[in-house]
């Protein structure tokens, strides 16, 4: 079962395909797969949260990404896929 920073991160991602926050004609015209610095804002909340729910520190945090906010988004979803793993792992286990 996810754990509620999980659901969050899932809520994040899933709000970017709400009308107020889809790519606006000026960032679709920079034709980049990288989202915007508007749209990474959304997800860096409920990022941190899921960093943070792992035992890292707010200090820690900052030291390894900076602040930056693609760093912070990435390392969110590599803990999210490694959790995501980590439960289906144990749910075929009890099969």
């Amino acid at each position: 079962m996810k754990t509620p920073q999980m659901e969050n991160f899932d809520k994040a991602f899933k709000s970017l395909g709400d009308p107020q926050n889809r790519p606006t004609e000026e960032e679709k015209k920079r034709n980049t797969s990288e989202l915007s610095d508007r749209r990474k804002a959304l997800l860096v909340p409920a990022s941190k949260e899921l960093i943070l729910s792992t035992g890292v520190t707010e200090a820690e945090l900052m030291r390894k990404t900076g602040g930056d906010m693609s760093q912070i988004i990435v390392w969110a979803t590599q803990i999210y896929m490694k959790k995501s793993d980590e439960i289906r792992k144990n749910i075929n286990s009890e099969k």
